[in-house]
């Protein structure tokens, strides 16, 4: 089998040699459109992060019978046209779950205990200048009590609810549809909206919910509240989120994504106000990118043994 593995955005700290078990691989980088046809022309097999897999790559690699990703998200490949070619495709389920409910709290918390402030106050000397064994320049919040507000109830979802739980949050839910069994109550969007302290988003990016937290939404927050964004940057209006930031409408985001990456530096929420914005990172800690690797290449493996698991149907 001939394997086309993209590993641009891996890192080189990770061992690729589960892949090189399965056949004869070529493992590329950043490359051009036209690139990616010339090295896909004979690949039976195609491994993608965000290189898009739509009806011209099949149609000009007609060999294809199998994409996988290296993400649970799986926008950038054409499912339609894979049914139509014939070509398997698979995902990576839950990889990512612990550092990315991990990073959700990060993020909050440097929002609520300002830690990013008080390391630079202190850098800059003003904890020596100071007269007094401690000064609180910067407010901050606990989240014990807090309403926290989980927008979609997935793997992530259910990890972060633990997570505010443990630390004293009372966890409210809005899902598409209502689990089974879920220790939490389920409201609707606007009522989580109205009610929530902490607005966190863990659900896909598709035709429903693109744009879902635009002005509207916004307006029905808390003036104190936040909102946390580990999921996909489409999910949220920026402009609208930066014209609530900048007139405090709402207190925070924090927010390892954005629509469009890298972010471009007309994005209206570079140095909006109260907002914290990491470089879409929380899935890259090593071991979460190892784990990835070893649910891929087993997702490759149970392909070549005719039983094909986490298929996009």
């Amino acid at each position: 089998m001939k394997i086309a593995i993209n590993v641009s955005a891996l890192g080189d700290d990770l061992d690729l040699s589960p892949f090189e078990k399965l056949g004869e691989c070529k493992f590329f980088g950043d490359i051009t459109r036209k690139e990616l046809f010339e090295l896909c022309a004979d690949a039976d097999a195609l491994i993608v992060n965000k290189l898009e897999v739509d009806e011209k790559l099949l149609d000009a690699c007609p060999s294809i019978k199998y994409v996988g990703t290296f993400a649970t998200g799986y926008n950038v490949v054409d499912i339609a046209a894979c049914r139509k070619h014939g070509v398997t495709v698979c995902n990576a389920p839950d990889y990512s779950t612990h550092a990315v409910s991990q990073h959700t709290f990060a993020l909050l918390l440097a929002l609520y205990g300002k830690t990013g402030e008080y390391s630079s106050s202190v850098n800059a000397g003003d904890w020596i200048r100071s007269k007094t064994f401690c000064y609180f320049t910067y407010p901050t919040h606990e989240l014990y009590g807090k309403t926290f507000g989980i927008l979609g109830y997935g793997n992530i979802g259910k990890a972060v609810a633990k997570i505010a739980d443990a630390f004293g949050a009372k966890v409210i839910i809005s899902t598409r549809t209502k689990p089974e069994n879920c220790p939490y109550e389920c409201v609707s969007l606007d009522e989580l909206l109205k009610t929530s302290d902490v607005v966190s988003l863990h659900c896909p990016l598709n035709e429903k919910t693109a744009g879902i937290i635009d002005g509207r939404a916004l307006g029905l927050m808390k003036g104190d509240a936040v909102l946390i964004n580990t999921a996909r940057g489409g999910l949220v209006d920026e402009q609208a989120l930066a014209d609530a930031l900048n007139k405090d409408k709402i207190a925070g985001a924090g927010l390892d994504t954005v629509a469009a990456e890298p972010m471009r530096a007309d994005n209206p929420l570079y140095r909006a106000k109260n907002c914290v914005i990491t470089p879409h990172m929380a899935w890259t800690a090593h071991e979460t990118r190892a784990r990835l690797i070893g649910i891929v290449a087993g997702n490759l493996q149970a392909f070549i043994d005719g039983k094909p698991v986490n298929v996009v149907s």
